[in-house]
């Protein structure tokens, strides 16, 4: 093996192959209920992690909203294609048109949204994304002619994912849909837009000062996020055949937070590591006789650890991990390859972006 081949060969690397091998051949290895309910969970759970991640790390807007708009796609859907005994307004669309008009609907809900909090920063972003998943929970709850508090059943998936009469297509299909994310997400943070998106991250004044519109940039990414979250709101309602208000509530809001921060908030990788640990704790630590209803406070104290520990997640902390066994960060270190698209070390914000762009 040539020097180069070798030095191309790293430890994030390998992981990352052994991840995908493990993820291509779950249905082999793992049970019907593993890869059906919980790996399927993961994957649309990590994609709207991920949308959250994308927004922090080449952002820097931390958003409440995701769980939101996640919820508007999959209510959205509902109404379109159901044909009645439920809730909703059972417009009875062709399912492949349905889907499209509701992530249509959800990127339009997002960029609204976006165009509402872009001009605001750091706690004030949060806090407005916070009312948009709350205002979304209250309006799909009590308006009852679109959903009502005991949301949409019998949404008609299509019979190819039907994950009853075929358990493994779905998952198929969502890890697809996950690897596209991932993929696209990393290309969009080395595109220009990326680069400049990641400049008004560092320094958003210095970036209006060089001629970019600094909140049209934040609402575009607001809208490509809102899009990845609306892919797995609709993957959700194919899982779940219905959707209810309780879905987007802020307890869900919150633990989409939690699962991009124990993966790691700047690690796009950590959307997916973060949600897998989330579905296991949440399916078997609430069978053990301690846990039981105490389920949210075992999360919380995770997070209190992660948080203490490894400010970057289980990604931050495996690349630390690597970077002591061979003795230096280097290229795999903690800002490394293995991090998000966009992040870059903190030393090196700024200049560096801006000039990339």
């Amino acid at each position: 093996m040539s020097a180069a081949s070798s030095s191309r060969l790293t430890p994030n690397r390998v992981a990352g192959g052994l991840l995908v091998a493990l993820a291509l051949l779950a249905p082999l290895i793992f049970s019907e209920y593993w890869v059906a309910t919980l790996l399927t969970q993961a994957l649309f759970l990590g994609i709207v992690a991920a949308s959250l991640i994308f927004l922090s790390a080449d952002g820097g807007m931390v958003s409440l909203a995701q769980v939101a708009i996640y919820g508007v796609a999959g209510f959205a859907l509902g109404n379109l294609t159901t044909t009645g005994n439920t809730k909703g307004m059972n417009l009875g669309w062709d399912p492949v048109l349905g889907i499209v008009v509701a992530i249509a609907i959800a990127v339009v809900v997002a960029l609204v949204f976006g165009a509402l909090a872009s001009r605001s920063y750091g706690i004030y972003f949060l806090m407005i994304t916070l009312v948009f998943s709350v205002i979304a929970n209250l309006f799909f709850g009590q308006v009852t002619s679109v959903s009502g508090f005991g949301g949409i059943s019998g949404i008609p998936i299509p019979e190819f994912f039907d994950r009853t009469a075929h358990p493994n297509r779905l998952y198929f299909a969502t890890l697809l849909v996950a690897a596209l994310v991932y993929v696209g997400l990393r290309y969009v943070a080395r595109t220009p837009f990326g680069l400049a998106l990641q400049g008004i991250r560092d320094d958003p004044v210095r970036m209006r000062s060089l001629g970019y519109s600094v909140a049209l940039h934040r609402l575009l990414a607001f809208g490509l996020a809102g899009f990845v979250a609306a892919l797995a709101g609709i993957l959700f309602v194919w899982w779940n055949a219905q959707i209810a208000p309780s879905t987007i509530d802020l307890t869900a809001t919150i633990n989409v937070l939690m699962i991009a921060v124990i993966g790691g908030m700047f690690r796009l990788e950590g959307a997916w590591i973060g949600a897998l640990v989330f579905v296991l704790l949440n399916n078997y630590a609430q069978d053990v006789g301690f846990v039981g209803e105490r389920f949210p406070t075992l999360i919380g104290l995770i997070f209190l650890v992660i948080v203490l520990v490894s400010p970057d997640g289980l990604v931050g902390l495996w690349e630390r991990t690597v970077a002591r066994l061979r003795g230096s960060a280097g290229p795999d270190g903690p800002t490394g390859e293995g991090g998000s698209a966009g992040t870059v070390p903190e030393g090196e914000r700024g200049a560096s972006t801006v000039t990339g762009s």
